[in-house]
């Protein structure tokens, strides 16, 4: 699992539409429909109730959507912090403990 498909993923879970997400994410539609499908065939689950009129998220889709928030806060915490280094550069060299 990548954090592209994380990211694609929130975004579609948060937007509940396949283009609105797309266009949320600056790409075209069926690049983020393929990701989808890629991604409950990895996990062997649907995450998404769909039909003619509407898109949901199946039980599994709303604890993915937690888990996803998660991850990608941790992800951009730990970028943050690494970026942080250069106005505040630790004063010894043992940073690993």
């Amino acid at each position: 699992m990548t954090l592209r498909l994380l990211r694609y993923f929130v975004a579609v879970a948060e937007e509940l539409h396949l283009a609105r997400a797309a266009d949320r994410l600056g790409i075209e539609q069926s690049p983020v429909s393929r990701a989808m499908r890629d991604l409950e065939r990895l996990l062997g689950v649907s995450l998404f109730d769909r039909s003619a009129r509407q898109t949901r998220l199946t039980w599994a889709g709303q604890v993915l959507l937690g888990e996803a928030r998660r991850v990608l806060a941790t992800v951009d915490q730990a970028v943050q912090a690494t970026k942080e280094t250069l106005h505040n550069p630790p004063r010894t060299l043992d940073v690993m403990r």
